[in-house]
């Protein structure tokens, strides 16, 4: 079977290796006929040089030479399965639980994946990984209708949690980040578009504007905890969903202590049910279908868009890789 691989830092290659064994299948894992993935923020790091060793890393620069890897948004066909609920012919969405997505056959855990809309291109489908992920975290802030929001990254994350949130009700979305994002501000909920640095933002910000929660989806980066704290209403909320590349951060306790804050964060939890509920969000909100992937290309080209990933402009959302 194909797979590319990592042959060092900004460079894959396509190789040929032996496709798994489906006889060998731990229980509730599958084998899954890749159709699309998507390229997460988190996978970045890695791309780059390697920040998060691989299971199968043996040598070398950090990320590894393991094929498939880094993708972990994918959308497949059921080959074989040892789980209960994922028969062969069933077309899922969810995690490749090794990361090794950019590959003809992928073994992953039947617990992170969930079927979907079939009428659904696998390239739009994409979109349901990460809309579960969001969807997983906005429940743990509990209510917000009526609340002011801001989100800090207003990415293919960022703009998921902007819009969900303004579906949830909150009263005031504000999405900041350094790429103007007005274009499409109205089709996620976005009602005040700031184009500046996080730290700009929030030192300018009055007691009277700081929202009641802000949302960190940028990660990899130590500089934009600190001005969620500063940014955020005396009582509020800080959900640090973006993926620390740093085991320490920096911390301003005293601003913690003195505006009385609660500090989130966490991966998604049940995962198949959140998957279900994204596909049940997406239904009630298709605008999303042709709003969020901006880009699609084909594996073959899988190296230029994991480059476009890196730089992102106005108009370029979420990057998807076809794969049939």
């Amino acid at each position: 079977m194909w797979a590319q691989t990592l042959s060092g830092p900004f460079r894959f290659e396509q190789v040929e290796i032996p496709a798994p064994d489906p006889a060998a299948l731990a229980p509730r894992h599958v084998l899954l006929a890749t159709r699309a993935g998507a390229i997460c923020g988190s996978d970045l790091p890695n791309f780059r040089g390697g920040l998060w060793p691989h299971p199968a890393a043996e040598d070398g620069w950090g990320a590894t030479r393991a094929p498939g890897f880094p993708l972990h948004e994918i959308v497949g066909e059921v080959v074989a399965s040892r789980h209960p609920d994922h028969s062969p012919g069933d077309l899922v969405v969810g995690w490749a639980s090794m990361f090794d997505g950019i590959a003809e056959l992928v073994v992953t855990d039947g617990d992170g994946l969930a079927g979907y809309d079939a009428g659904l291109p696998p390239t739009t489908a994409v979109l349901l990984q990460p809309l579960a992920c969001v969807l997983y975290a906005v429940e743990q802030l509990g209510d917000v209708s009526g609340q002011s929001v801001a989100v800090i990254g207003q990415g293919p994350i960022g703009l998921l949690f902007s819009h969900v949130l303004k579906a949830r009700g909150a009263r005031r979305v504000t999405g900041v980040d350094p790429v103007d994002r007005s274009d499409v501000a109205s089709v996620f909920g976005v009602d005040e578009v700031v184009t500046a640095r996080a730290e700009r933002w929030a030192a300018r910000l009055s007691d009277a504007d700081r929202p009641s929660v802000v949302v960190e989806a940028v990660g990899h980066q130590i500089s934009t905890l600190a001005p969620a704290l500063d940014a955020v209403a005396f009582g509020g909320q800080v959900f640090y969903f973006g993926v620390p590349d740093d085991p320490v951060y920096p911390f301003d306790m005293m601003t913690f202590l003195r505006k009385n804050l609660t500090l989130r964060s966490g991966v998604a939890l049940e995962r198949r049910r959140v998957l279900a509920d994204a596909g049940s969000y997406l239904a009630a909100h298709p605008e999303l279908r042709e709003g969020y992937v901006s880009d699609v290309h084909p594996v073959a080209e899988v190296q230029a868009a994991f480059g476009a990933a890196l730089a992102p402009r106005p108009g370029q959302l979420k990057i998807a890789v076809d794969m049939t």
